[in-house]
């Protein structure tokens, strides 16, 4: 059965969602448009957000916005709708990144198993410390579960693999912290006045780790400015990667939907995330991410799970900039 076409707050319910997702340095790279019909919505790449020094190839775009697709999916199951994805449906348009036919019913039993909704508003990336207790064995099988369900690989390395993917990062930032290009770029998105509606607040940035164990990026450069704290962060991190099998546009937007799944589910449950993404900035760091040992495998990003305070809100573009009619213009724009 078909369902009826969509409404105007049907649509602002859907952009609204999906554009609580993280993106690098909070660029919020998407734009949506409902289709002719009115009954899904085209997801398209934002290349004026680029973060082109950081991310070249635009990797973390894609993966960007892969997670504002899972957080529409998510939404979709509000207004009692199904979401059918197709990746990068138009070899000729690549700023096309997904159409999402949202004409048939919603799942029953809920698609993700339980209602992830709420948490799309709830999940914000904690550059807190986090405490010492461990994230339970079956609460990791449930997101490895997520991740696997989303065409991608969530692995829990030991302690020996946790301080190698500590160490890379640490390099990794190091690097980065000396790329006056790179530095000048990410200092672009820091956002030392209120209100913004993308970039980093300078209040959101967390401290540093007074004993340099996390390795949590220092967006002032190296050494960090005056104003910058430390705190002491956990003895040893939990941290968790995220591969695909390949390495080619559709496996950044796989991935990027399932580090959304996974982290939303993570909220739902009570932990706190953040992306340690500096080691795979760099092509070589990035590819010393992966364990050999487990196959061939490209590692997309890296997860930082844990209990603590949860992360401050972030700014976010409104729905009027990310949405927009079936023939292109803002949403609202009755020309």
């Amino acid at each position: 059965m078909t369902l009826s076409a969509l409404t105007s707050d049907d649509f602002h319910l859907l952009a609204a969602a999906a554009g609580a997702a993280p993106s690098l340095h909070n660029s919020q790279p998407w734009l949506f448009r409902p289709t002719p019909d009115l009954r899904g919505l085209a997801v398209r790449l934002d290349l004026t957000r680029a973060v082109r020094t950081t991310d070249p190839d635009g990797r973390a775009l894609h993966v960007s916005v892969g997670a504002a697709l899972l957080n529409l999916r998510v939404a979709a199951g509000r207004i009692g709708r199904q979401a059918a994805v197709r990746l990068l449906p138009d070899p000729d348009d690549p700023e096309l990144a997904a159409e999402v036919d949202l004409s048939g019913p919603a799942w029953s039993p809920p698609a993700f198993g339980r209602d992830l909704y709420p948490a799309v508003t709830l999940r914000h990336s904690s550059r807190r410390p986090f405490t010492d207790r461990s994230v339970p064995r079956v609460v990791i099988d449930e997101l490895e579960e997520a991740a696997e369900a989303e065409g991608a690989s969530l692995a829990i390395p030991a302690e020996a693999g946790v301080r190698r993917i500590l160490e890379l990062t640490a390099e990794a930032e190091r690097r980065t912290a000396a790329d006056l290009a790179r530095l000048r770029e990410t200092r672009s998105w820091l956002r030392a006045e209120a209100p913004a509606a993308d970039g980093i607040p300078l209040s959101v940035l967390g401290p540093l780790d007074h004993d340099a164990r996390v390795p949590v990026r220092s967006f002032t450069g190296s050494p960090p400015g005056p104003a910058v704290h430390t705190e002491r962060f956990e003895a040893l991190p939990q941290v968790a990667t995220l591969s695909t099998r390949t390495d080619q546009p559709a496996d950044w937007l796989r991935a990027g939907q399932a580090m959304q799944r996974v982290w939303l589910l993570a909220t739902d449950h009570g932990l706190c995330a953040s992306v340690l993404h500096q080691a795979v900035e760099w092509p070589d760091t990035r590819w010393r991410l992966r364990d050999a040992s487990e196959g061939p495998g490209h590692v997309q990003l890296v997860l930082r799970l844990g209990y603590g305070l949860p992360g401050p809100a972030t700014p976010r573009r409104p729905v009027s900039e990310i949405l927009t009619t079936p023939d292109g213009r803002p949403a609202g724009d009755e020309r």
